[in-house]
Formats: structure tokens, sequence, C-alpha cells
């Protein structure tokens, strides 16, 4: 196994621990863990640093992991979170990583909201599906959807926006990533 490959399994690993642990911040008050969004940030920066691949399998790991181990969050709410933040992983990491060559903060940022707007998607056609299935289509409408995606996790996303960049800045420029 090449160097680098070590290198991002342990940060990946470093990563999913962040994700299993940053929720307790929030005082495993639910509202407020909606607003916050803890787990997002490493699965992010475990896309940005580690790529695509790393980031997603830490994306959708955490919170069923999370789910199996504290019993948070809900299995109804962790499913769908799963499949979001394995979005978010991969997403920020390819094309960051690969699509685009120049590694700047204008493809930083661009990596950034399209691996966000891309999860909220996948978590709301999760949610809808989930709805479905369980008999309640109904229950799940476009002002749900809007809420649960933007309106609660607003802070969060402001937050998502603010520090990932300049964590990935600051990693560049000390030279731990490239």
């Amino acid at each position: 196994m090449k160097k680098q490959s070590v290198k991002n399994l342990v940060l990946g690993a470093l990563f999913l621990a962040l994700a299993l642990l940053l929720p307790f911040v929030t005082g495993q008050i639910p509202q407020i863990g909606q607003m916050l969004c803890p787990m997002h940030l490493p699965v992010l920066l475990a896309g940005f640093v580690c790529g695509g691949p790393i980031g997603a399998a830490v994306g959708f790991i955490a919170p069923l992991l999370r789910f199996l181990i504290f019993s948070m969050p809900p299995l109804m709410n962790a499913i769908p979170m799963a499949f979001e933040l394995l979005t978010y992983g991969l997403v920020s990491g390819l094309l960051y990583g690969l699509a685009f060559r120049k590694k700047n903060l204008g493809t930083l940022y661009a990596s950034l909201l399209i691996a966000m707007v891309a999860g909220r998607v996948v978590w709301g056609v999760v949610k809808l599906i989930m709805t479905g299935i369980a008999g309640d289509a109904g229950a799940f409408t476009f002002a749900a959807f809007i809420s649960g995606a933007i309106t609660t996790a607003l802070p969060g996303i402001i937050v998502q926006i603010v520090l990932i960049p300049a964590i990935v800045v600051a990693l560049r420029r000390a030279k731990l990533i490239d």
C-alpha cells in the first residue's frame, strides 16, 4: 500500500471519529444539532483532504455507526443522513480533487457549494422515498424539505461555508495536504 493511501485511511478514521464525537458539542439537544449539523464538517473535510471515496465512506458510516453506538440520530433520520453525507464526501472530494485541476479558493468554494446542494437534494429524495415506503407519502412536502434542508440548518450552512474553506486553506498552507 502506498504511503499516501495509508495516510488517507488514517485521516479518514480521524474524520470518522470527529463525526462521531462532534455532536456531543451540541449537548445532545436535537434542535441544536439540526441547526449546526456537526457531523457535516468532518465529512466535508474528509472529502477535501482524503478524496471522494474516503469522504463517501466516512459520510455513509458516520450517522449509521453513531445510531448503533449512541442511538442518535434516530434511525429514520440516520438513513437519509447517511446518503446525504455520502454525497457530501464523494462530491467534495471528486470535484476538488479531480474535476477542478486548479486548487484555488474559487474551486474550493465551488466544490463545497455543489457538494452541499447535491447532498441536500439526495437527503430530500431519500426522505421522500422513506416516507412513501412508510405509507405516509404526503408527510414530506416541499415545505418540509425547505425547512429541513435550509431553514433549520441555516446556522450550520453558514458555519460550513466559513470554516471548511478556512481549514482547507490552512492545511494547504502548512503543506499538510496537497
